[in-house]
C-alpha cells in the first residue's frame, strides 16, 4: 500500500487557508472592476460594472448631424460589448491571481466559468430555444 505524499497534502491545505483568508479582498477588488470601450467611429463610450451591467454612457453630440438610430443603437451595443469583455478579463484576473492553479475556473468539470463572464448577455441569449 502507497502512502500518501503528506507535503502535497499540507500544500493543498495552505493555497485552500490562503484562499479563504483573501476572500474579502478580492470580493472588494471585483466589486471595483469595470470595463470601458468605446465604438469604432469614437462616438460612443461604455462603461460598464463588475456585473457587465451599463453604469456610464456617453454619446458625442456630432452623431445629430447625420441621425441614424440603427447606427447608433449598433455603435452602443458594440461598445457595451467590449465594456463587458474587458471587465470579465479584469474579473477573471483576479480570480486566477486568488485561487490556486487547480481550483481556477477553466474549464473543470465541463463548465468554464471564464467565457460566462467574458460574455455579453446578447451573446448568450442568441442560442436559447425561443429564437428559433
Amino acid at each position: 500500500m502507497e502512502r500518501p505524499n503528506w507535503a502535497a497534502l499540507q500544500a493543498m491545505v495552505d493555497d485552500l487557508e490562503r484562499t479563504v483568508g483573501n476572500l474579502d479582498s478580492v470580493q472588494q477588488r471585483m466589486m471595483q472592476v469595470t470595463g470601458e470601450a468605446w465604438s469604432e467611429d469614437g462616438l460612443v463610450r461604455a462603461v460598464v460594472g463588475p456585473r457587465g451591467q451599463l453604469v456610464d454612457l456617453e454619446i458625442d453630440p456630432r452623431v445629430y448631424r447625420k441621425p441614424d438610430s440603427r447606427a447608433l443603437a449598433a455603435s452602443i451595443l458594440a461598445a457595451v460589448k467590449s465594456a463587458v469583455e474587458e471587465a470579465g478579463r479584469t474579473a477573471q484576473g483576479l480570480i486566477d491571481e486568488s485561487l490556486p492553479a487547480d481550483l481556477r475556473p477553466d474549464g473543470t468539470a465541463g463548465v468554464d466559468l471564464s467565457q460566462l463572464l467574458r460574455r455579453h448577455d446578447a451573446d448568450l441569449m442568441k442560442g436559447r430555444p425561443d429564437d428559433e
